[in-house]
């Protein structure tokens, strides 16, 4: 399995691919995650045309077990960010 890019490669990358220096790629990149953290944390979503959809999902209380000792113990409800893969990513990394 390939690493994953850190966030140094990821900007180099972009701004090869935009044709631009490491600065602006690095704001445009800090942008677009303000912008989905925004979002989604205000239980809106984003979806990242090629990429996929980002979401924040409610779960319900509910019990669950500690796998150290087998103790059931209550959990409350929460909330959770959810990505679905668009289906030109699945096909593309699937030949």
């Amino acid at each position: 399995m390939a690493k994953p890019l850190t966030k140094t490669q990821l900007i180099a990358a972009l701004a090869d691919e935009m044709g631009t220096d490491k600065k602006t790629a690095s704001g445009a990149l800090d942008a677009i995650v303000t912008v989905i953290t925004r979002e989604v944390s205000g239980g809106g979503a984003v979806t990242l045309p090629g990429v996929g959809k980002i979401y924040c999902r409610e779960r319900p209380a509910r019990m669950v077990r500690n796998p150290a000792t087998g103790e059931q113990i209550h959990k409350e409800a929460d909330k959770v960010v959810k990505m679905t893969i668009a289906k030109a990513l699945k096909d593309s990394v699937n030949g």
